[in-house]
């Protein structure tokens, strides 16, 4: 048996020598900053509600972030955390019991749980142990106007593109295996809840989306209305092509657009990925929100936690993809100059720059890549 600290509570798993789904109750420590954010998200939602608020943690496994959720947020209501683990539900109970925290505990299949309660929960929270796929779609039955849908994804290797197949299997979409892979990720799975949950005339309004690690994790604030919903299709599914040999990269609006096959700048064959969400990811007024409620909390990886937020507070209304610097010299031959100078020549012109949350040497940037590349031979030379 082990005994587990974060935030403010503590609670017991059975011990583990791998993180695994054969593990007796699911933990998994990693993910420690996830539910820092979570909770910090959720808590800017409830604020921006002003009401109190439900919550449903569909995969509780020992239940930590239940507890938490009940716990560490202010306005909650009620916390309900499920497992189809009967192992699972006996440490939800004997850890709710530990740390004095009443959430509703109940062991069912998560799809049959949403679709028997339609349109209770303000917040829905989808973190399985590999794709949330099978899920989406009982949430976009399940959810109500002005709710929250927090989904995490750990099967990155198909959202990334190292297994082309089970993408499309999976999500409906093409993958692209490039330098800037797990945003194009982010976008596939916020694009798939997007088309699923249009069925039941509702759409998305992105709060936040991010990847670390081994987990892509997106935070979706719900609206209804079939007429919004297909405005939102419109505005913001789309596909991205992508030049191998000059990195040259550019947007098409649609399901079915018609996508150039050669490459305007090298005329080399172009690469593409969709359909996927091409609109905005992160908002930054929720954001900001998040990082003033940083010194009420309790947490752990409050250090992690304001590096990650300042950086997609900053990358709030730039350009979908992001440049890395190593593989664009690579390309021109050249060792990498400092990032910093390349993105102080960048805005020297006029051009908006900032550092990506997913890659220490990538940058997102509204100037083109003949533009980037002219930036560091100046650097360079």
């Amino acid at each position: 048996m082990m005994t587990i600290n974060e935030g403010i509570v503590t609670v017991k798993i059975p011990s583990f020598h791998k993180v695994s789904s054969k593990a007796p109750v699911f933990y998994n420590p990693n993910m420690e900053l996830n539910r820092d954010i979570s909770v910090l998200a959720i808590q800017q939602f409830q604020k921006e509600k002003k009401s109190k608020i439900k919550i449903a943690d569909l995969f509780a496994g020992s239940g930590i972030r239940g507890i938490r959720y009940r716990l560490e947020i202010e306005g909650v209501e009620s916390v309900l955390a499920n497992d189809i683990n009967p192992v699972a539900v006996e440490f939800i109970e004997e850890n709710s019991k530990l740390n004095n925290a009443p959430v509703d505990i109940t062991m069912e299949d998560a799809n049959i749980l949403l679709r028997r309660n339609r349109g209770i929960f303000d917040v829905v929270d989808i973190d399985p142990f590999g794709t949330p796929s099978p899920f989406i779609e009982s949430a976009g039955y399940s959810l109500k106007k002005d709710s929250l849908l927090c989904v995490t994804a750990t099967d990155t290797s198909s959202l990334c593109g190292t297994y082309k197949n089970p993408c499309i299997r999976k999500y409906n979409a093409v993958p692209l295996k490039t330098e800037y892979c797990h945003e194009n990720g982010l976008r596939i799975l916020v694009g798939f809840t997007s088309l699923t949950l249009a069925k039941y005339k509702k759409y998305i309004k992105s709060r936040l989306a991010y990847s670390s690690q081994h987990y892509m994790r997106i935070y979706l604030e719900i609206g209804k209305g079939a007429a919004k919903a297909d405005k939102s299709l419109k505005e913001n599914i789309g596909f991205i092509y992508h030049c191998h040999n000059c990195l040259y990269r550019n947007l098409e609006h649609g399901m079915l657009p018609i996508l150039p096959k050669k490459c305007p700048k090298c005329g080399g064959r172009l690469d593409f990925s969709g359909p996927l969400w091409i609109g905005e990811l992160e908002d930054e007024s929720f954001i900001k929100g998040m990082i003033k409620s940083l010194p009420e909390k309790t947490l752990n990886k409050k250090k992690e936690a304001l590096k990650l937020l300042k950086l997609l507070e900053e990358e709030a209304g730039m350009p979908p993809t992001f440049y890395d610097i190593h593989k664009i010299c690579s390309k021109m031959r050249i060792s990498a100059p400092p990032l910093k100078k390349v993105m102080e020549n960048l805005q020297e012109k006029g051009f908006k720059v900032v550092r990506s949350h997913c890659r220490a040497t990538g940058i997102k940037t509204n100037a083109s890549i003949m533009e980037l590349k002219k930036s560091i031979k100046e650097v360079y030379s």
